[in-house]
């Protein structure tokens, strides 16, 4: 009995170390990022359809270096509409097509694994056809010579290059706030088939909206004073929340037009937003109070307002009329406030529509990722201004980042199984939106109060702390990258705009920037981060009005290209975080398979 569990245990050895070995021999996935998408469904649904600029260069790499840069960009055309194309200007043949086609998909398919992934996905009118070609088995001659069959072929294999074609996507945080669409996007990202594939780090607008769902007050109040603010009345009704009350009572505070810089198309969205801002302001000065161990009282602004209106000194106002502001006592909520307040909770934390997005930020998210020793964070890792690591909670560094992330991931689980939230770990939530020292902001202040309320811009100011700076210099990326032993670090949160000169990657390409404004409220362009075996390059998006302009005109969509890196060998899993700890354990089984020397020489005899 003994020695039949041991010959089982040898057989599983060998059999996992054949695995292994086949494993690191491979070429790493494919991998996209994306950042900052803010609400844009529709933008991130092409970018997921289109796999901006990935097609063209998995093309490349895969076919013959004879193709030139007609054919390619044909074949790009022909596996995006996932059909056979003809043109005037130019067309090839379709079994040229077909061929193609198949090249790229065994540039993709490594192993027997990867094929039964995706055979169950082919045409059932052509599967045969189509898993011979793949194989490299024999087809008959009609695949070619009849267009029809031909054309099914050509379809079929274009559906399986865009399955195949991306191996992992990274999305790096910020999906909540601007647009009216992030439900959309989470929803794409839970989809079955796409999930297993997605890495997901959270951004300080998705921490907003997971604080404010575990019962912040206060960020409850910014999350939706945000959605008003754009407009996204429609995408609050989605989520199930009834902002009747709420209209009504902002109705009744500001019966005439609205004063002061309120940037809410709607009126009465403009109404709500002054309404919600005041119950905002209040809530978080009532926690800054609270805890003085957040080090923000620089944010008390309420009190001295409050002084302005009992000396008369308002002329720096944009705006006079704020009836809910006790001038003895301006942190108080008036009544009315309270009970509004207390309904929105309400509807907020026991939403079922919110809570199934946050299920999955909550338990699918992380405060950063580390993918073939790249680091992907949203924002920053806090600095000093001398560049050494900034301390926050007694914490610096990597120890801090792992002591946010297990503190989120605890609120999460106490928001998910009904449990009551620690008082502390709330207000934290709202420091992670927009504390100075938190990893997800990195400015000095949030001034959407001064904005708000200030005829002086200069107050409006939002000081960028010490991370851009940091990150051009070496010493600081050297002591970064040795601190979460990575080779790279990709980051969003703050826009860049290639087109005011602007890079997105730091010279020596350790450091990259890939939020591109997205949204509308931004650049409406948005960037994105392409690594295959071959090379690691970003990707410029065309904006909205871009894309318009070249849809009238019937021109193929361009994209701009920034070549960061590019490999002289395909990048193998070996060469990764992940391969050196299956080597780790292939080490291991071969240590223990010389336990069982001599039992391959009973085999035949014993075991068959």
């Amino acid at each position: 009995m003994q020695m039949e569990q041991s010959i089982s245990s040898y057989h599983e050895i060998i059999r996992e170390l054949s695995e292994i070995e086949s494993k690191l021999d491979m070429n790493i996935d494919t991998t996209l990022w994306i950042s900052d998408p803010h609400g844009a469904g529709e933008r991130f649904v092409s970018i997921l359809k289109g796999r901006f600029g990935l097609v063209w260069r998995t093309a490349y790499e895969a076919l013959p270096k004879t193709f030139s840069n007609e054919k390619l960009e044909h074949i790009d055309r022909i596996i995006k509409k996932e059909k056979y194309i003809e043109s005037e200007d130019f067309s090839m043949e379709r079994q040229d097509v077909i061929a193609a086609l198949v090249n790229i998909i065994r540039y993709k398919v490594q192993c027997v694994q990867d094929f039964d992934q995706i055979r169950g996905n082919f045409n059932r009118d052509v599967k045969p056809l189509i898993e011979n070609l793949i194989l490299n088995f024999p087809v008959p001659n009609i695949v070619y010579e009849n267009d029809i069959i031909a054309d099914k072929v050509i379809s079929s294999l274009a559906k399986i290059v865009k399955q195949v074609i991306l191996g992992q996507l990274i999305v790096l945080g910020d999906v909540f706030d601007r647009g009216d669409e992030p439900d959309k996007i989470l929803r794409i990202l839970m989809q079955k088939d796409l999930k297993p594939f997605v890495k997901f780090v959270w951004g300080n607008h998705d921490i907003l909206w997971m604080g404010a769902a575990a019962g912040n007050k206060s960020l409850i109040a910014e999350a939706l004073r945000i959605s008003v603010r754009y407009d996204n009345l429609d995408f609050l009704k989605r989520l199930g929340i009834d902002i009747s009350r709420l209209r009504d009572f902002a109705e009744k505070l500001y019966p005439g037009k609205i004063t002061g810089n309120f940037k809410a198309k709607l009126e009465i969205s403009k109404k709500m937003e002054k309404t919600l801002a005041m119950i905002q302001f209040k809530l978080e000065e009532q926690t800054i109070k609270k805890y003085p161990q957040l080090g923000m009282e620089s944010r008390l602004n309420l009190e001295k307002l409050a002084e302005m209106f009992k000396t008369g000194q308002t002329s720096g106002l944009t705006d006079t009329h704020f009836p809910t502001l006790i001038l003895d006592d301006p942190l108080r909520l008036t009544e009315e406030e309270e009970e509004i307040i207390n309904d929105l909770a309400h509807q907020f934390t026991k939403s079922k529509q919110i809570r199934r997005l946050m299920e999955y930020l909550f338990r699918e998210g992380k405060l950063y990722h580390i993918n073939n020793y790249i680091m992907n964070i949203h924002a920053l890792v806090p600095s000093t201004e001398d560049g050494r690591f900034d301390e926050l909670y007694g914490k610096k560094g990597k120890e801090l980042l792992d002591h946010i992330e297990l503190t989120v991931k605890d609120i999460g689980e106490n928001y998910l199984a009904g449990r009551e939230q620690e008082p502390f770990q709330l207000a934290m939530m709202f420091y992670l939106w927009c504390g100075p020292k938190s990893p997800l902001f990195g400015k000095d202040a949030m001034k959407t109060f001064e904005r708000y309320f200030y005829k002086d811009k200069d107050t409006h100011k939002e000081k960028t702390l010490y991370w851009g700076k940091n990150i051009q210099k070496p010493e600081f990326i050297n002591r970064l990258m040795d601190e979460f032993n990575v080779e790279r670090v990709v980051f969003g949160h703050t826009p860049v705009d290639v087109k005011k000169g602007e890079k997105i990657a730091t010279p020596d390409g350790r450091a990259i920037n890939i939020d591109g404004g997205f949204s509308e409220a931004y650049l409406s362009r948005g960037h994105a981060l392409i690594q295959t075996p071959y090379s690691l390059y970003a990707i410029i998006l065309p904006s909205s009005e871009e894309i318009i302009d070249l849809h009238r005109k019937k021109e193929p969509t361009r994209l701009t290209f920034e070549m960061i890196d590019t490999f002289p060998e395909p990048k193998k899993v070996r060469d990764t975080y992940i391969g050196k700890e299956l080597m780790r354990r292939r080490d291991y089984l071969l240590a223990e398979l010389k336990k069982y020397k001599g039992f391959s020489d009973i085999e035949a005899e014993d075991l068959y």
